[in-house]
């Protein structure tokens, strides 16, 4: 295996990430027995959990983010945000705050940014990536809704809803991240 590939964690967390990457590879197949929308959500899906994989994140990470990725886009794919409307709102504070950390740890091994920030720097920095990110996840739904497919769902209460979840989900998994790597 290419260096850059290999995975931080114990045999069975390897094997887990492993097994994430799989079904994040599976169901992107299975995303085109439904349609383009669902096939674009799935590939999206397979470009965070690569980005975990490139930015050689732990084991126990890679497989979090894939697993709650997985969850919102089937959850998306098969209207379980229309049967649990409450669950729009979980994953929303849960893959916001995920995605923010992945942005923030991958720019920091990147160089991008430094590898040690303040406590408070590191909880601004991931807190306002998820707010550009949950901002670029809104947009994208609208041109999905306006350009793709009417179906999908938008409007000022969701909108405001999923920006409001995504931004608190990155401000805890900030203060979560930063309670355990900055002491």
């Amino acid at each position: 295996m290419h260096p850059s590939l290999a995975v931080q964690g114990t045999p069975w967390e390897r094997r887990g990430a492993d097994a994430v990457a799989l079904a994040v590879l599976l169901s992107l197949l299975a995303s085109f027995w439904f349609d383009a929308v669902a096939a674009a959500l799935f590939a999206l899906v397979a470009l965070g959990v690569t980005v975990a994989r490139v930015a050689a994140l732990p084991a126990r990470l890679q497989m979090l983010i894939g697993v709650t990725l997985i969850l919102a886009a089937w959850a998306s794919v098969l209207d379980w945000y229309r049967i649990y409307p409450s669950l729009d709102m979980v994953v929303h504070v849960a893959a916001n705050g995920l995605l923010a950390l992945l942005a923030f740890l991958t720019l920091q091994r990147a160089g991008v940014l430094p590898d040690v920030l303040s406590r408070s720097g590191s909880i601004l920095v991931i807190t306002a990536f998820g707010a550009g990110l949950g901002v670029l996840w809104e947009i994208g739904e609208w041109i999905g809704h306006t350009l793709i497919n009417d179906s999908i769902g938008v409007g000022y209460d969701d909108t405001i809803g999923d920006l409001t979840c995504g931004l608190a989900g990155s401000l805890v998994t900030a203060v979560l991240y930063t309670r355990r790597h900055n002491g």
